[in-house]
């Protein structure tokens, strides 16, 4: 199974009321999207990296052009929205779709997810994780789904057939729960920025 991924590096970034993108945000001395980008160069099962950026993203488009990706701009609507523009634009099959600020997330990781989705047999598969890991490292969540009496919150990693999206249209899929704090940790206000450079910190000693 050939999976392309497309990194979403698009979004204004308006919670973290700053005048830097935010896939550019520096964390333990890297820039956020370059965590991403290396797990992705690690994984053994994504044999392609798109960077998805948008107008308000441009810096960061020079940066994947610099490091020798891919790059597509987007509308910069939203996740969801530039996700469907990209895999349409590019007729993409299998895709793993994953947010630009995930400092800890690894190539390990990455293959386990896209091992579990291989093993679901639906068109899409959704990784998220308990609020309650959320709320124990004091991260803002903005979007919590109660499924099967649990409270989850999505990861911003997908994994998905390209060739069953249309339009709005939903599709069936998996829900992958992960009880990680490394999976939880990204970055949308100056307060988890603090956070996830700490457990960042943190990580490293153990």
């Amino acid at each position: 199974m050939g999976v392309t991924a497309l990194v979403m590096a698009g979004g204004k970034g308006t919670r973290l009321d700053l005048k830097e993108e935010k896939p550019l945000l520096k964390v333990g001395g890297k820039f956020l999207i370059e965590y991403v980008l290396n797990a992705l160069k690690n994984a053994n099962k994504v044999d392609e990296i798109i960077v998805a950026t948008s107008k308000y993203t441009p810096k960061t488009a020079a940066l994947a052009r610099k490091l020798s990706f891919s790059v597509l701009e987007t509308p910069g609507t939203d996740f969801c929205s530039d996700a469907t523009y990209a895999i349409k634009k590019m007729k993409l099959d299998t895709v793993m779709t994953i947010s630009a600020d995930l400092p800890l997330i690894s190539g390990k990781f990455i293959d386990e997810v896209i091992t579990r989705y291989e093993q679901c047999n639906k068109p899409a598969l959704t990784v998220m994780v308990p609020l309650e890991v959320y709320k124990r490292l004091g991260l803002r969540t903005d979007y919590i789904f109660t499924i099967e009496g649990r409270h989850l919150v999505p990861a911003g990693i997908n994994v998905l057939d390209g060739k069953k999206i249309h339009g709005t249209e939903l599709v069936e899929e998996e829900i992958f729960v992960v009880k990680n704090e490394k999976i939880a940790a990204n970055v949308n206000t100056i307060k988890d920025l603090q956070i996830v450079e700490r457990l960042l910190n943190r990580l490293k000693t153990i």
